[in-house]
């Protein structure tokens, strides 16, 4: 799963830019205040843009070599990026949730929210264990979804032939 939008330096350069630019009367960097939500149905430009994005990077979530990627490069470390993704919870809510294809980024968003799962995905053997354990769920599911069907198809002859 790639993050098509998303590059180091293009990320960098979007919050660096404004961390200087955005101080509010207070004096307070405007990234360190939660952003408002992206609406559920998007009836404008900005706001459909804003759903977008905000959907790409939540599904990328899933990806625990992004997480590795986010780690290492000390994302988690910064306490703006922290509070985004506490901000970002909304999509568990089902109005946002039905727009997901890759429902595993909400376990994941889930999780980012502890101190001690961010620290521990800089070690990429952690990225691995976990992506070897979405390997696996999804081969049991898939297995497991494939015997329901056979199951259902030939319920289905059965009560055919009966009639």
């Amino acid at each position: 799963m790639a993050c098509s939008w998303h590059n180091d330096e293009n990320i960098s350069a979007k919050i660096d830019g404004k961390k200087k630019k955005n101080k509010n009367k207070r004096g307070l960097n405007a990234m360190s205040l939660p952003p408002r939500r992206a609406t559920a149905v998007p009836d404008d430009t900005g706001n459909r843009l804003r759903f977008q994005l905000e959907l790409e990077f939540v599904q990328c979530l899933a990806n625990p070599n992004y997480l590795n990627f986010l780690a290492q490069r000390g994302y988690f470390k910064d306490k703006a990026f922290v509070n985004y993704l506490k901000y970002l919870l909304y999509w568990k809510e089902p109005e946002y949730a039905k727009y997901l294809k890759y429902p595993q980024c909400l376990h994941m968003l889930e999780l980012l929210q502890y101190e001690h799962f961010r620290k521990e995905l800089v070690n990429a053997q952690c990225a691995k264990f976990i992506d070897e354990q979405q390997i696996l769920h999804w081969q049991h599911y898939s297995r497991k979804r494939m015997r329901l069907q056979q199951a259902l198809a030939e319920q289905q002859q059965q009560n055919t032939s009966v009639k």
